[in-house]
């Protein structure tokens, strides 16, 4: 079965940095673009990142930009998004996913709680 698997979630205090990881398996996603996603307790599932194929394109939200930093490793099935300088509204779970075509994010995985502290 294919499946995206979300990892290296965890409480982190303010200013601090985690790194998280996105396997995929059941087939090779190498030429779909891959996105971040999260959601915080009573609000939508809102865009982080997203990188192409090649990793030649990348794309933030306002939000995180000059902070996150997402990258692929298409020999190993693997997206990664580093987090640095996280702020307490940076807590949510956050989600991979594949965009398979049409600009629509058809595949997540089951994420991964990230919680920052003052």
């Amino acid at each position: 079965q294919v499946q995206l698997v979300e990892s290296g979630g965890g409480l982190v205090q303010a200013g601090g940095s985690l790194r998280l990881s996105c396997a995929a398996s059941g087939r090779t996603f190498s030429s779909y673009v891959m996105g971040w996603f999260r959601q915080a307790p009573g609000k939508e599932r809102a865009f982080v990142a997203a990188i192409n194929w090649s990793g030649g394109n990348t794309y933030y939200a306002d939000s995180v930009k000059g902070r996150f930093t997402i990258s692929r490793d298409n020999a190993k099935n693997m997206v990664y998004l580093q987090m640095n300088s996280l702020k307490p509204e940076d807590t949510a779970v956050y989600y991979c996913a594949v965009d398979q075509g049409g600009g629509i994010y058809d595949l997540w995985g089951q994420g991964t709680q990230v919680t920052v502290s003052s």
